[in-house]
């Protein structure tokens, strides 16, 4: 081979390898794009798959508003089923991934304070989702949870009617102090509740089903079970539980509150088992997250979504938008829970409930 044709056949080589190294920049970039790297990517986190809105409403309609307001946009999910140290390691794995925004409602407001501040270091903005997690975050989005035990507090009393006095001894299960709504719901229902009824057993249930019905056992055991007016639970989950343990002490007709406007706890109402529930309006908190979080990414203002500012634990100041919850009886279920296409009539008069929701008016 002369000299000549040596350099051509280098020359056609390296041209060669240089769009070969090209095409497979470029097929990093896109893979990229599609979520690896992050560029247009959000992620998500919610603390637990115990309490039924998180897997079956929040997380769909975070996910479609995001699409909605981002054709290009992808979701990174996960739950931290209960475990404040997996969550942890899910924003680590957020960072790792490259997302731009993540979007925590977290396990543990106090100890996620320093996976907060990592991936802000790493230039990644944080919205805290329904729960208020301590640290440099960007935005708050939730309902106003003083509001929310009020309405609880409210209802119960409403429920006892005359019988609400300062002997009528009540019950008060409350969710996990780990997370700071539980502290806010807490103390809106002592505002409701202080002076006009005896509270006289308190303790965290910590958002468990089954934690919440053992204190229920040990509240009757300690108070005896004709001496119980009435129940606050702080939400619907707990109550449940308490509803069986109060079921299999032959306890009826008492107030029980709740939160969440679970199915379980609507229908628990329709039959007469609890009293009342509260509805957050799982749509609208989940679309303004998603809002917010589209607007970060964009480099957008959030000033006119978030337009109230709260402290968290750690004494950060926090934009925020808090929406309003309503109060649900068995007399509004129709024009709350069903009128907003949550559940349909036929879902939560299903089986056992047809007779009495046939009772209720809601047949």
């Amino acid at each position: 081979m002369n000299a000549m044709m040596r350099r051509v056949v280098i020359g056609t080589t390296a041209v060669s390898m240089a769009l070969a190294v090209a095409a497979c920049g470029k097929a990093g970039d896109d893979d990229n794009d599609s979520g690896s790297s992050g560029d247009k990517t959000i992620g998500l986190l919610l603390p637990d798959s115990v309490t039924a809105r998180y897997e079956k409403f929040d997380k769909p309609f975070f996910v479609a508003k995001v699409k909605e307001l981002c054709s290009d946009c992808k979701v990174e999910y996960a739950n931290a089923a209960g475990d404040a140290a997996k969550q942890a390691q899910q924003v680590s794995s957020m960072i790792t991934k490259g997302v731009k925004v993540i979007v925590v409602s977290a396990q543990d407001s106090a100890a996620i304070k320093s996976s907060i501040q990592t991936a802000v270091d790493k230039g990644i903005k944080v919205v805290a989702y329904d729960r208020l997690a301590q640290g440099p975050v960007s935005a708050y989005v939730s309902f106003d949870n003083v509001k929310v035990g009020q309405l609880q507090g409210e209802a119960l009393l409403a429920s006892l009617g005359a019988k609400a006095t300062p002997k009528a001894k009540v019950v008060m299960i409350n969710g996990d102090d780990a997370d700071p709504n539980a502290g806010q719901f807490k103390k809106g229902a002592h505002e409701a509740l202080d002076g006009k009824v005896d509270i006289a057993y308190e303790q965290s249930g910590l958002w468990k089903d089954t934690v919440a019905a053992q204190k229920m056992s040990a509240a009757i055991t300690q108070l005896g079970a004709k001496n119980i007016a009435g129940v606050y639970a702080a939400n619907d989950g707990m109550a449940g539980g308490i509803a069986n343990t109060l079921k299999g002490a032959g306890i009826s007709g008492i107030p029980l509150t709740g939160q969440d406007a679970e199915l379980a706890g609507i229908q628990r109402i329709v039959a007469g088992t609890q009293s009342s529930t509260v509805y957050k309006a799982f749509k609208p908190e989940a679309d303004a997250a998603a809002q917010i979080a589209v607007n970060l990414l964009d480099g957008k203002s959030i000033d006119s979504l978030a337009t109230e500012t709260l402290t968290s634990g750690s004494g950060d100041k926090v934009p925020s938008q808090l929406l309003t919850p309503v109060s649900v009886t068995k007399a509004n279920i129709a024009d709350t829970v069903v009128k907003d296409k949550l559940y349909t009539v036929a879902e939560i008069c299903a089986g056992e409930f047809a007779a009495a929701c046939k009772t209720a008016g809601l047949q």
